[in-house]
């Protein structure tokens, strides 16, 4: 029951009672109240019904401080030519024109027609284009594709076979005592879901590429194919210059191509991002309350078994697995891989990569020193500890 039934309900009571009393005075004495308010609730109730005993609120609108209406059908038009220009732009552009209003009513004509942001702008261009079916001016047109750009730059991600695109993230997992923090390298085929996942102490460039040495590419050598691309946040573990960077020399000796997600747009890698919440809620909140560990490898046994059972065995609800298990989706689309890739070695730079003793020092520990160039042509590597 709302506030406003309520009140209702209890002037209703008070008129109800004063029939069923015969007494208008002993009805009022009951409720607590005068009969100068039983008779206005009587009054209301023959005028207008039951509906008019809703409050009615005494608060009236401040139109004098508006902007005219004239002045806002010009805001309003001067958005539709140029909807990503902000306030005091528009204001500025105005006012060349002779029209006086200061950027907060042009923020106020916004708000009433909700516009308060550049993609309603553009949403009202678009609907507007659609429905007028007019020719639009450059400027308006160079609008519409900017934001275009924008939804296939930063939209859904596009993944056409397995090994296609391989998001992978670093997820903070835990601190246990005699084992310190744990960090954990996620990585999943945006194409079948398969997921992989590798505890470090540490979280690093070196952690990162040795996570795709020993976890996602000898996966995907056992079936034949290739990974073609990564995709990760800016985060230092994977961003860097080629000559100082394992992470990078890694994609380079392996000939995979590296996207990073836009700044602030964790949503980009969001099927990583998503495997981490499962992982947090389906393994992790749970093994901690059944075992206590004391080693790392005893928790990675675990986290590999638990793996297992959702590559294998676990139902997925994804755009492509539609209730098969990631596994089952994997197999099924290995054709596609023929499909669409033709003569692509599964080793690229075999030779560099002989010549690189990185691959030896992926074999992460506390400690670990860091590769230093001393020919960039040819890559050759050496670690110093």
């Amino acid at each position: 029951m709302t506030q406003q039934q309520y009140i209702i309900q209890r002037k209703v009571g008070l008129v109800e009672l004063g029939k069923a009393l015969g007494n208008i005075s002993e009805a009022c004495r009951k409720i607590g109240s005068s009969r100068q308010h039983y008779y206005d609730i009587k009054r209301t109730i023959e005028e207008e019904g039951i509906e008019g005993l809703v409050e009615k609120t005494r608060r009236m609108p401040r139109y004098a401080n508006r902007v005219a209406e004239e002045i806002e059908k010009k805001i309003l038009e001067y958005c539709l030519e140029y909807p990503t220009h902000g306030k005091t732009r528009v204001q500025n552009e105005l006012l060349k024109r002779g029209v006086e209003v200061s950027a907060g009513g042009i923020q106020g004509v916004w708000n009433r027609h909700n516009l308060r942001t550049k993609g309603d702008r553009l949403k009202r261009l678009e609907k507007w284009a659609l429905e007028e079916k007019k020719i639009l001016t450059e400027s308006q047109v160079q609008a519409l594709e900017t934001v275009k750009e924008e939804k296939e730059a930063h939209g859904e991600i596009e993944t056409y076979h397995p090994g296609f695109l391989v998001g992978q993230d670093t997820f903070y997992a835990a601190w246990v005592k005699g084992i310190g923090k744990i960090y954990q390298q996620t990585g999943i085929d945006t194409y079948s879901n398969v997921a992989w996942a590798k505890l470090y102490t540490e979280k690093t460039a070196l952690t990162a590429a040795d996570f795709l040495n020993d976890k996602v590419q000898p996966f995907f050598e056992s079936y034949g194919i290739r990974l073609l691309r990564t995709l990760t946040d800016r985060g230092t573990e994977y961003c860097g210059t080629m000559e100082h960077h394992p992470y990078q020399l890694y994609l380079y000796l392996n000939d995979i191509e590296h996207t990073r997600t836009k700044a602030k747009h964790p949503q980009t890698n969001g099927l990583c991002e998503k495997m981490n919440q499962i992982l947090l809620e389906e393994f992790w909140q749970v093994a901690f309350r059944k075992k206590l560990y004391r080693t790392l490898e005893e928790i990675q046994r675990d986290l590999d078994e638990w793996l297992y059972d959702y590559n294998n065995r676990r139902t997925n609800q994804g755009k492509r697995c539609q209730g098969r298990t990631p596994m089952e989706t994997f197999i099924e689309a290995l054709p596609l891989c023929e499909r669409y890739i033709r003569d692509l070695p599964v080793n690229a730079h075999e030779n560099d990569a002989q010549k690189c003793p990185i691959n030896d020092s992926l074999e992460v520990s506390r400690g670990i020193g860091t590769p230093i160039f001393e020919n960039k042509e040819n890559f050759s590597v050496e670690v110093v500890h």
